[in-house]
């Protein structure tokens, strides 16, 4: 399918540090190539890997420049070949390495899947990266009912998605969190416990039977409260630090698996899962937008929405 050239902004930076190395850059969007879509930019979702990233805190290393930005959803413009049932006009997300920030997104048909009629796509936008990253850490623990874990931040992009998915199979979920959130935890079915000094005493008490295993979003505070306790390293699992400090596990999000991304997206269809949205910003004010999340302490995701 032959398709006219498209031009767009995007956000990039070329040196790491704060934010103000995030720039608007004109780039040309190619053609989509075999296997290949173009969405145009509806909304896209800000995670702490992209703010570590750009302040070269991460252990994973993009090369200079770095198109900013990994999860998205928007309107299919433009189809490459073999791409299966996707047409033109469909609304979709997904998940690319990077350069979801921008007006275009050219991203693989294997990498998004469609966001139902009930779904906003400001919703949508944050579940590719998050949702899948919360989904695939809960799988890497065999967890049945009745089983009690701990998950911190969990009223967190990740760990809010984690702590529901876990109650929704009939797990007793324990979720550190500020007092500001922990209403909205118990209308979710996860028992909440402030997080900070005393954390171990105050997760003792809660859980005097035991607890199966942790999932971090936080920091050493949990995994450190989590072995004080003797909680075993392998049922221990971090995405926020560095996990061979404690000797624990460090599973997040595997490969983009799009059945994955429609069941997440039944779930909030349903209104079994609850993606609540803490502010959005227009995509010129990405820079106020990562200062925002880089803040802390809110309840669900942070999003970037088209001028």
């Amino acid at each position: 399918m032959i398709s006219a050239p498209l031009q767009g902004r995007a956000i990039v930076y070329h040196e790491h540090g704060g934010t103000e190395v995030l720039q608007f850059a004109e780039r040309p969007v190619g053609a989509p190539g075999n296997g290949e879509v173009v969405v145009r930019f509806v909304a896209a979702g800000l995670n702490p890997v992209d703010a570590k990233l750009r302040a070269g805190r991460s252990r994973m290393q993009l090369p200079l420049p770095v198109w900013v930005g990994r999860e998205f959803s928007g309107v299919i413009e433009q189809l490459g070949s073999d791409i299966g049932d996707f047409s033109v006009g469909d609304a979709v997300f997904g998940s690319i390495p990077q350069g979801a920030f921008a007006d275009y997104v050219v991203a693989p048909a294997t990498v998004i899947a469609r966001v139902p009629e009930a779904v906003p796509l400001e919703v949508a936008a944050g579940l590719a990266l998050a949702g899948q990253t919360a989904w695939d850490a809960l799988e890497s623990q065999q967890l049945r009912a009745g089983d009690v874990i701990v998950v911190s931040a969990a009223a967190g992009g990740v760990g809010g998605m984690l702590a529901q998915l876990a109650a929704l199979r009939g797990i007793r979920v324990i979720g550190t969190a500020s007092a500001a959130n922990h209403e909205w935890l118990q209308s979710r079915g996860v028992e909440p416990v402030l997080y900070g000094n005393g954390l171990a005493d105050r997760l003792a008490a809660a859980a005097p039977e035991g607890i199966t295993a942790v999932f971090d979003q936080h920091g050493p505070e949990t995994i450190e409260a989590a072995l004080a306790l003797d909680v075993p390293s392998e049922r221990i699992n971090t995405i926020a630090t560095d996990a061979t400090v404690y000797g624990v596990r460090n599973v997040g999000r595997g490969a983009v698996h799009p059945p994955t991304l429609d069941a997440l997206a039944a779930l909030v269809a349903d209104g079994a899962l609850d993606v609540p949205i803490a502010a959005t910003f227009p995509l010129s004010e990405v820079r106020a937008a990562f200062e925002f999340l880089e803040a802390g302490h809110l309840r669900g995701k942070v999003v970037l929405t088209a001028d």
